[in-house]
């Protein structure tokens, strides 16, 4: 079979270096935006009076018929014709003859190619914001069961200070959040339309870009044909915001693995989401997790590649570029499928609530309540800290805990402490009154689910045309 571009050329290139060279075992993800894309373009050739109109009615019959193929699982592709772009166009020109041919009127596969991206990331963006939205409400619907819900909150990975579950959950909600905020101000650098601009020059055919456009449901065009095929900056930022997303549910994914453990037991996971092990009977292994944490790798690495193949290069385009789909096909999936994973595992999960309180009732995170309580009484807090830490450092050597001290102790160490010590070192009343705004107080949680909630209910998807 003939190259469709083999007119200049007197030698055919050996079958490994044309299986090199093709992208159609991956690229073959677009048929259906490529189709899309060539229904779009031929539209426009007929309005503008390019193609007469029987040669446009035939191509677009033809084209339909091949997205029903398609749709049915009835394309076989060759690595001979490439990619996505000659295979379909070789099926066209077998399906309805010659005519067929003159689809390519007035574009270039740089242009093309760049369309099918713009519609496939399009519409993947809206799925991923879709997924995280889900993941939002299944976090809010735990947090909205857990405000009084007490765990130990940590710096260092050592116990600081009782907090709400529901605090701690709602700072992934935020996170989400500002994810959700990154892919929708991303989707007008992707909703644009470079087709039309041809090779890198744009095109003498009469076209009407603004047209094409407005039939593929884009905001706009490229202003600058060179720009136009060239850019990928909406695919970098895809990745970008993609590794911001992962790197949230990978910091996520290693709490719910370490709440899991039988050092911690303040989770369990649903069946369905864990694993056992060949060898031995008892694990229960949080494997959904961790493989999420080690995806997160992946994606890192898609966004490295492809600002590493694009830093190099000259306008316009460069076989190089055809290094840009396999990562971001591998990030697509990996972040679709690591939402989906997520939002299973928070539903179902099981909060050991009587772990956590026991947690924050066995340990000096109730320390600062004991400071703060010396400052309010008028002692200033660099001394009230050291009080405390004298005090802390006693209980250490003893073998209890700040709450098992007697009055006595507590007025040896300073004047200042009255029996109300004991209400405020119960770690219940000391997240009740942390109600600055932001702060694990009860009330400031119900009030963050409440915008949580809200937030959630005004958004609206990035909407096409």
């Amino acid at each position: 079979m003939s190259k469709l571009w083999g007119g200049r050329f007197t030698k055919s290139a050996e079958e490994w270096v044309d299986e090199f060279g093709a992208s159609i075992s991956f690229d073959q993800e677009l048929v259906k935006e490529d189709i899309q894309g060539s229904l779009a373009h031929v539209k426009m050739l007929k309005a503008c009076g390019i193609l007469p109109a029987d040669d446009a009615e035939k191509i677009i019959e033809g084209l339909n018929t091949l997205q029903e193929k398609a749709e049915s699982g009835d394309l076989s592709f060759s690595v001979e014709m490439e990619d996505i772009h000659l295979n379909l166009e070789s099926m066209l020109i077998s399906e309805i003859g010659p005519v067929g041919g003159k689809l390519h009127t007035g574009r270039s596969r740089n242009d093309q190619v760049a369309t099918d991206m713009h519609l496939y990331l399009r519409n993947q963006t809206k799925d991923v914001l879709e997924l995280i939205i889900s993941l939002q409400q299944a976090i809010l619907k735990q947090a909205q069961e857990h405000i009084e819900t007490l765990i130990p909150g940590y710096t260092h990975l050592q116990r600081a200070q009782p907090i709400s579950f529901a605090h701690h959950l709602m700072a992934y909600f935020w996170m989400l959040e500002r994810d959700k905020q990154r892919f929708t101000e991303s989707f007008k650098r992707i909703n644009i339309s470079p087709l039309g601009a041809g090779a890198l020059a744009g095109t003498t055919f009469p076209i009407d870009r603004e047209y094409s456009a407005e039939l593929l449901g884009f905001d706009g065009i490229y202003e600058n044909s060179l720009d136009a095929v060239s850019d990928r900056d909406f695919i970098l930022e895809f990745l970008s915001n993609s590794s911001t997303l992962m790197m949230h549910l990978s910091r996520f994914s290693e709490e719910i693995i370490l709440w899991s453990s039988q050092e911690f037991q303040f989770i369990e996971l649903d069946d369905a989401f864990s694993t056992g092990s060949s060898i031995m009977p008892q694990k229960k292994n949080p494997d959904m997790a961790e493989l999420i944490r080690g995806k997160t790798g992946r994606v890192y690495g898609n966004l490295t590649g492809m600002l590493t193949v694009l830093k190099g290069l000259p306008l316009a385009y460069n076989k190089d570029m055809q290094e840009d789909k396999e990562g971001m096909f591998d990030t697509v999936k990996t972040v679709i499928g690591s939402l989906k994973i997520f939002e299973g595992m928070i539903s179902t999960m099981k909060v050991r609530t009587e772990a956590m309180k026991k947690a924050t009732n066995s340990d000096f995170s109730n320390a600062t309540e004991l400071a703060d309580y010396l400052a309010a009484k008028g002692m200033p807090f660099r001394e009230a800290h050291e009080v405390v830490g004298k005090l802390v450092l006693f209980c250490v050597q003893q073998g209890c805990y700040l709450a098992d001290l007697t009055m006595e102790q507590f007025k040896e160490a300073s004047g200042l402490f009255e029996e109300d010590i004991y209400k405020a070192l119960d770690p219940y009343e000391a997240v009740k009154r942390r109600n600055s705004a932001g702060g694990t107080g009860f009330e400031q949680v119900k009030i963050a689910i409440a915008k949580g909630k809200k937030l959630l209910e005004e958004y609206k998807q990035p909407a096409l045309r």
